[in-house]
């Protein structure tokens, strides 16, 4: 008996690994010859790095950059393991070099913030020989268009003198751009495939751009939203006479600040959904292939886990390959049973009658125990 464990962390309570760890547990107590693979999984957002290091035995690495307000940051990132026919990946979190947490409340300001640091890992990560790099972009202090992290790459902003911006550039000195110079990027850049994981749709400027929509929650008031709107304009245009690419509508332009927008312009990316980076990465369609069962799970399943989340993407790969998938999960939320349309075959709550703080600390045991038995009620014979 083979039974896959892929889920996704509990969020306040289980990482990934952690839970994959706990459903294999329960799987082996109630059928102890049975092969209980753990795959932990991602859907492109915080913990990623952390689930596809687990899932593929990678590496960890820390690297000193520059952090949002442009001083040092120790960052970690990852290099996955080896997987058949993938080239060498590198798995980088932006929000490690350049997220809001970075920046003490008091602090936050997206006119004053710059992705530079990030621009600073894709360097560790080629430095390393990836072939592939891996962005994911959620949870970033910063709305500089991606500038910042292209100038960490090589790339040249002018000002209206001639003369090269050399300090980070940050969302508030866009407009202070007059000219941009990419012959200078890195050029191991053009050798290496740079997929960013996104979810959002929001283009890089108007009503529903970075600015409007993401600004206030880094810190900017209406009149740094305005401001930072106009210098993202500014950028597109000028991006637009030196490329003659014209991105800015392109939806997810505008995740993480613009980086979204500056990964395609100035560094040659593709913007993708984030579960399917990640499922491609871990290669999770040829490890359940021929499985009796995959566990999936996340602490609230609900009609969000629709859009895109990491739980129903593995239900579907798995259906592809003819695998059953049931989640575990720690609640259950509005339109809960539309997953079942979608690709799921059950769900089963592990901390059913608990209380959510109950539930939340003993998380671990609660999902050993339901896998335990959900194993030994579904495989029954097979299990002893």
């Amino acid at each position: 008996m083979r039974i896959l464990c892929a889920p996704d962390s509990f969020k306040e309570s289980l990482t990934a690994a952690e839970a994959a760890r706990a459903m294999a547990r329960g799987v082996r107590k109630a059928a102890p010859q049975a092969q209980a693979e753990e795959c932990p999984i991602a859907d492109g957002g915080e913990g990623t790095v952390d689930a596809m290091l687990a899932a593929t035995g990678g590496t960890q690495h820390l690297t000193r950059v520059a952090g949002p307000l442009n001083q040092p940051v120790q960052a970690r990132w990852g290099l996955l393991g080896t997987q058949p026919h993938q080239p060498r990946t590198a798995v980088i979190e932006m929000a490690a070099a350049s997220g809001l947490p970075l920046v003490p409340p008091h602090q936050r300001d997206p006119t004053r913030t710059t992705t530079f640091g990030t621009g600073e890992l894709i360097r560790a990560a080629l430095d390393e020989q990836a072939q592939r790099i891996i962005l994911g972009i959620g949870g970033s202090a910063t709305c500089d268009g991606g500038c910042g992290a292209a100038q960490a790459l090589g790339a040249r902003f002018l000002d209206s003198h001639g003369q090269i911006i050399q300090e980070p550039i940050t969302g508030g000195m866009l407009q202070r751009i007059a000219q941009i110079d990419l012959s200078t990027l890195d050029d191991r850049l053009r050798r290496a495939e740079l997929v960013v994981a996104c979810d959002v749709t929001n283009p890089l400027t108007g009503p529903d751009g970075a600015a409007y929509v993401y600004g206030p929650q880094k810190g900017a008031t209406p009149q740094q939203v305005r401001l930072l709107d106009e210098g993202l304009a500014h950028l597109a245009s000028l991006v637009e006479q030196a490329t003659g690419q014209q991105l800015h509508l392109t939806p997810g332009a505008g995740a993480a600040g613009g980086l979204g927008y500056g990964a395609m312009a100035f560094l040659g990316g593709k913007l993708r959904r984030g579960i399917e980076l990640v499922l491609d990465a871990v290669d999770l369609e040829r490890r359940v292939r021929g499985c009796d069962l995959c566990l999936t799970g996340e602490g609230r399943l609900d009609g969000q886990s629709l859009s895109g989340k990491a739980i129903l993407g593995v239900a579907q790969a798995a259906a592809r390959q003819g695998v059953p998938t049931v989640a575990l999960v720690g609640s259950l939320g509005p339109d809960a049973q539309r997953c079942l349309q979608a690709g799921l075959e059950g769900y089963i709550v592990i901390g059913e009658g608990l209380s959510q703080e109950e539930s939340i600390a003993r998380a671990a045991s609660l999902l050993e125990d339901a896998a335990a038995r959900l194993i030994a009620q579904r495989f029954g014979h097979r299990a002893r």
